[in-house]
């Protein structure tokens, strides 16, 4: 079992900049990949960023150039820096982790809301 806890979210102002953290504990030695999801309300969950165990990120089109998803092995904790945020940002962020599992471990959300 993993489990993963985010926090850093809260509300900003278009243009501003948030960090969220996900840890993860549990049996953390399973994790392959690692990414944040986000949800706005009325729409499906949608890919924002992933990155392998080994560094390779990939990023969904609509953040390129202004988010940034790190991992910290050590600490189990991978991070998303969003940067010049967009009212369109706005959605509650979920973690994601793929293990060997079909499924992969999701944690709780935070609410990231961005102001025009």
């Amino acid at each position: 079992q993993v489990q993963l806890v985010e926090s850093g979210g809260g509300l900003v102002q278009a243009g501003g900049s948030l960090r969220l953290s996900c840890a993860a504990s549990g049996s953390v030695f399973t994790i392959d990949d690692m990414g944040w999801y986000r949800q706005a309300q009325g729409k499906e969950r949608e890919l924002v960023a992933t990155i392998t165990d080994s560094g390779i990120t990939n990023y969904a089109d609509s953040v390129k150039g202004r988010f940034t998803i790190s991992r910290d092995n050590v600490l189990n904790i991978v991070y998303l820096q969003m940067n010049s945020l967009k009212p369109e940002d706005t959605a509650a962020y979920y973690c994601n982790a793929q293990t060997f599992r079909p499924d992969p471990y999701w944690g709780q959300g935070t609410q990231v809301t961005v102001s025009s």
